[in-house]
């Protein structure tokens, strides 16, 4: 399991998998999976060899206009509900409530006091660190 207070994950969020997934693979290497979303859609995980190193998440739907394509980051957090709780007693505003990603983890998306998004898990334990 990732270390607490360690990055554990980047996600782009994009309107363009085709266009996005052929740059990395160009210029980086990655090699790409889909992972099937119980929303609909794939969730592509970027490969570097064997391990998987990013993800990425569309945001063409219209909950998320106005948002321009960006790389989003998780932090891990050793109890992500405790943290969380913590976080809102400190000026947190939260977005997205906990919930379960099974092999994933455990995910929060927050914004902390002065504005800047996050998303705080606690990875699984099967989890890559």
């Amino acid at each position: 399991m990732a270390a607490h207070g360690h990055f554990h994950w980047n996600e782009l969020l994009t309107r363009d998998f085709e266009r996005a997934k052929a740059f990395y693979e160009a210029v980086i290497g990655w090699r790409f999976e889909a992972m099937p979303m119980p929303e609909g859609g794939p969730y592509w995980v970027a490969w570097q060899g064997d391990v998987p190193v990013a993800g990425m998440m569309d945001i063409s739907d219209l909950r998320w206009s106005g948002v321009p394509a960006n790389w989003f980051a998780y932090l891990a957090v050793d109890d992500v509900d405790a943290r969380l709780a913590e976080a809102e007693r400190h000026g947190a505003t939260v977005h997205r409530r906990p919930f379960d990603v099974p092999g994933v983890g455990r995910i929060a998306i927050l914004e902390q006091p002065d504005g800047a998004a996050i998303g705080w898990m606690t990875p699984a334990a099967s989890a890559p660190a």
